[in-house]
């Protein structure tokens, strides 16, 4: 991807590559923080909890940027596990790239025990989610994130279909994570579906590529291009994992963005729900932060173990 600043790169998309780049760039803060809670519940009902501090510093989106401002990136992540004890300290860095031919994607971890930050390739396609118990990818954190390069992408088109939104219930500072984590599937009295004009999107691994999903499909919100659902399918064309990242407005940045997003496993009778929020602060937007406080050596000052 060249040439693309502030806005949708692609509001009428002519093939899948661009509607999911869409998604990419999609708007979402300037800047934002947030503690949330990820979970994969045994069959019986039985979970432990890992807390994260995530910070996002969104350079693609600010307003005045141009494509020379931006030196080839997009976003920077970081995440910080606060719990459970034994996973406590370790931080996650990354500077997502926007020509990801010219340059991947840069990725840092700080190991607590170690007292070192080291870089870290392995932070993306296929490779586990953090502390996710092997229920997500890495480039399943907001649905879909990073290099697109490993499939072939094609547009479907068009159609209604039933999608989690107006998700407020799931954050609702009265309903408890102990009430949504239930067993087999997240407790369906607080999700909303809500009948949406979707693109869809079929992803199909590329001969010469390696990824644990061989196909994808892809459901984008057609007003904000939020990724709502993903039907994962596995080496046999068989249905493996529904994704659904349940969609609401935040009406004070304004933007569309998940309130949590579920993986469920229909082969194991499992699920991951990452993103609950409802027992911590608000989301955090417009946090005041520079470049600076993305970098390996900001990493490593931070770090404690």
């Amino acid at each position: 991807m060249i040439g693309a600043i502030n806005g949708i790169p692609f509001p009428i998309p002519k093939n899948g590559l661009e509607a999911i780049w869409n998604h990419l760039l999609r708007y979402r803060a300037d800047s934002a923080a947030r503690t949330i809670g990820q979970a994969a519940p045994t069959r019986g009902g039985d979970y432990t909890l890992v807390e994260f501090r995530d910070e996002f510093f969104m350079l693609y989106s600010m307003a005045g940027k141009t494509e020379a401002d931006l030196n080839n990136k997009i976003l920077f992540f970081k995440q910080e596990v606060m719990a459970p004890a034994r996973l406590a300290g370790g931080v996650l860095l990354v500077g997502e790239t926007l020509n990801q031919v010219a340059e991947h994607r840069n990725a840092w971890v700080y190991n607590p025990g170690q007292r070192r930050v080291r870089r870290a390739p392995n932070v993306a396609y296929d490779n586990p989610g953090t502390a996710a118990d092997s229920m997500r990818t890495s480039d399943q954190l907001d649905m879909f994130n990073g290099a697109p390069d490993r499939y072939d992408w094609k547009l479907v088109g068009r159609k209604e279909v039933y999608v989690p939104y107006n998700a407020y219930k799931l954050q609702d500072p009265s309903v408890k994570f102990k009430d949504i984590l239930t067993p087999l599937y997240p407790n369906q009295e607080y999700a909303r579906y809500e009948l949406h004009r979707v693109w869809v999107v079929d992803a199909t691994l590329k001969a010469d590529a390696r990824h644990i999903y061989k196909r994808r499909t892809f459901y984008l919100d057609e007003d904000s291009w939020q990724i709502v659902i993903e039907d994962v399918y596995d080496n046999r064309d068989q249905l493996w994992r529904v994704s659904e990242g349940h969609a609401m407005l935040y009406y004070n940045v304004p933007s569309v963005w998940t309130s949590i997003e579920t993986h469920i496993d229909l082969q194991a009778g499992r699920y991951l729900a990452i993103g609950l929020s409802s027992e911590y602060p608000p989301y955090e937007f417009d946090i005041k932060r520079t470049l600076e406080d993305y970098t390996p050596a900001a990493l490593r000052r931070e770090g404690v173990r």
